[in-house]
């Protein structure tokens, strides 16, 4: 099994942390804004019972994804509280596995943000999501 701690090159601990993020990760990142990365080691805490990745950490992975990018996207970064998370899962990760979470599409508006990615390991695609944020007022 890979290490916990291997981290790809450039990337480093996410600059933005929460208790939640800090239960589920550690998380990094690379780049920033719409360009932001996000990844993971898969460690035993996150698989389910058949040494999945389990699909509440890809859900949770997407949301933070979604939410930071497109937050940091906009100048000044706008406060956002998800409306609605869509995921389809298309393939496994394992113990072990690396995985990046990126964005690949996003509209912001001055009331609402659409936002889409995806989430791969170097072998295969896991999952995509698309989520639509309520602009905090």
């Amino acid at each position: 099994m890979t290490e916990s701690t291997d981290v790809p090159p450039g990337f480093e601990p996410l600059f933005r942390t929460s208790p939640y993020t800090e239960l589920i990760g550690p998380l990094y990142g690379r780049g920033s804004g719409a360009g932001l990365v996000i990844g993971f080691r898969v460690q035993r805490k996150h698989c389910n019972a058949r040494g999945l990745l389990h699909g509440g950490i890809v859900s949770a992975v997407a949301d933070i994804t979604l939410g930071y990018a497109t937050s940091y996207a906009a100048d000044p970064p706008q406060a956002q509280i998800t409306a609605h998370l869509s995921v389809d899962f298309l393939g496994a990760a394992r113990e072990g596995d690396w995985v990046e979470a990126s964005l690949e599409s996003s509209q912001l508006g001055k009331r609402l943000v659409f936002g889409g990615c995806r989430l791969r390991t170097a072998e295969r695609e896991v999952a995509r999501a698309s989520a639509v944020f309520a602009v905090a007022a």
